[in-house]
């Protein structure tokens, strides 16, 4: 349901929660979320026009949150990297469904609404280790990662 740029953005914002204090490159936040360096630097850079992070360029710079996890949402990283999309309209431009929704699309939007809904209500620091997640164990714990669209398959950085 979401792209693999919506979850590796995901995945970079919990791995710079856990660590605030330090600005990180993206390569430096590559490796331990397993996600590819060059696709990543796409992605922050979706996510510093955004203002979701704070860059800076040169010798001790990298990235770092724009504002704290507990002031952050999950919604404001998808929609820096990968809006979703509302139905106003119908998508078949039928006629017959000029200045509102057949039930299909209006069912549809409203689903996408609730998605909104969650996804504004949860804070990054509900991903975070002690947060009010249903897990006590960080996204990228000991190298390991629970990947979001991944059926709750565990995928381990090879050795």
């Amino acid at each position: 349901m979401f792209s693999r740029t919506v979850e590796y953005a995901l995945r970079a914002i919990v791995w710079m929660a856990m660590r605030p204090d330090a600005a990180q490159t993206a390569r430096e936040i590559a490796g331990p979320t397993q996600v590819p360096a060059g696709y990543l630097s796409k992605v922050m850079q979706s996510l510093a026009e955004a203002g979701v992070v704070d860059s800076q360029r040169g010798l001790g710079g990298g990235f770092r949150l724009s504002k704290p996890p507990a002031k952050l949402t999950v919604l404001e990283v998808i929609q820096a990297v990968d809006p979703i999309e509302r139905i106003a309209s119908c998508p078949l431009q039928l006629q017959a469904h000029s200045g509102q929704l057949c039930p299909l699309h209006r069912r549809l939007d409203q689903a996408i609404a609730m998605i909104e809904t969650v996804f504004r209500d949860c804070t990054i620091s509900a991903l975070l280790p002690g947060g009010s997640g249903a897990t006590a164990v960080p996204l990228c714990a000991d190298q390991k990662l629970v990947a979001l669209g991944s059926g709750g398959r565990k995928a381990r950085r090879k050795k």
